[in-house]
């Protein structure tokens, strides 16, 4: 079986390592196939191709949106995409452009609970033209000793309800679709078992992002347990979905699974990359 890994993070969004570092990293961890989705952005890609030719690694375009279903937070992955495709770049810019907005949002809502300079620290962390995101945020408190990672500043700041929670509203669910389709790309829903969503509201998730041309379910995921992969393999039997993989690696330290190093899929899945031409099952 490939090594496969169709989703992780550069410092083009919130990841810790570089494009070129990442691919590096991949060909150390035995990764034969590697996406690069970062964040509302394709920028890295050119630089993590030419890294991959190097490292005879395949490498597959792709990002990772943000979208509103519902007023829920709902991230789609595009993978295969075509990253000049011109409807695709002018709509990853209009997010990313409402990503500044929220970050100052988000800085004014630390302030007023006595955390100042979150702004400035953020835009450090996240370097000179990159978007700006609740990870950078994050990786600024932890630095100022509010919390000992990343992941309890989310728990005790960043979501909802909490000191450093500000809303937003991204882009509607189908428009991402219709953006990743119209490049040429595939929609995998990412890691569906982090949505809070009882079983009629996933459901109704999984039946609306079918019906809007949505291809592809993440059963394997750095956050998805067990039961959890079985539980959305099925879903993608049941629906037709096909199957997809990744770490979702953002560095290490802040991410449940090393690159490369997430289970295999079930068997009764049918693989996102089943027709890729040299890779197949």
């Amino acid at each position: 079986m490939l090594n496969i890994d169709l989703h992780c993070h550069s410092t083009i969004s919130d990841g810790l390592l570089t494009p070129t570092q990442l691919v590096e990293h991949a060909a150390e961890r035995g990764v034969e196939v590697l996406a690069l989705t970062d964040h509302d952005d394709v920028g890295g890609l050119a630089e993590a191709r030419q890294a991959a030719a190097e490292k005879n690694i395949t490498l597959v375009n792709g990002v990772e949106i943000s979208v509103d279903w519902r007023g829920q937070t709902v991230h789609i992955v595009g993978l295969g995409i075509d990253p000049e495709h011109a409807q695709l770049v002018q709509g990853l810019m209009s997010i990313r452009d409402g990503r500044k907005v929220r970050a100052r949002n988000i800085a004014a809502q630390l302030d007023r609970f006595g955390i100042h300079g979150s702004f400035e620290g953020a835009c450090r962390n996240a370097g000179d033209g990159h978007l700006i995101g609740r990870m950078h945020f994050a990786r600024f408190l932890v630095q100022q000793g509010y919390a000992k990672d990343a992941k309890s500043v989310f728990r005790k700041y960043l979501v909802k309800g909490k000191p450093g929670y500000a809303p937003h509203q991204w882009v509607p669910l189908g428009e991402a679709i219709g953006w990743i389709r119209d490049s040429g790309g595939r929609a995998i829903i990412a890691h569906p078992g982090r949505y809070k969503l009882d079983k009629k509201a996933l459901d109704d998730l999984l039946g609306e992002f079918r019906a809007l041309g949505g291809e592809g379910i993440e059963v394997v995921t750095g956050s998805h347990t067990p039961e959890q992969a079985r539980l959305f393999a099925r879903h993608s039997q049941r629906l037709g979905l096909l199957a997809s993989r990744g770490s979702d690696f953002h560095g290490a330290g802040e991410s449940h699974f090393d690159l490369g190093g997430i289970p295999e899929l079930p068997s009764l899945c049918t693989p996102v990359w089943h027709d890729w031409v040299g890779i197949g099952k």
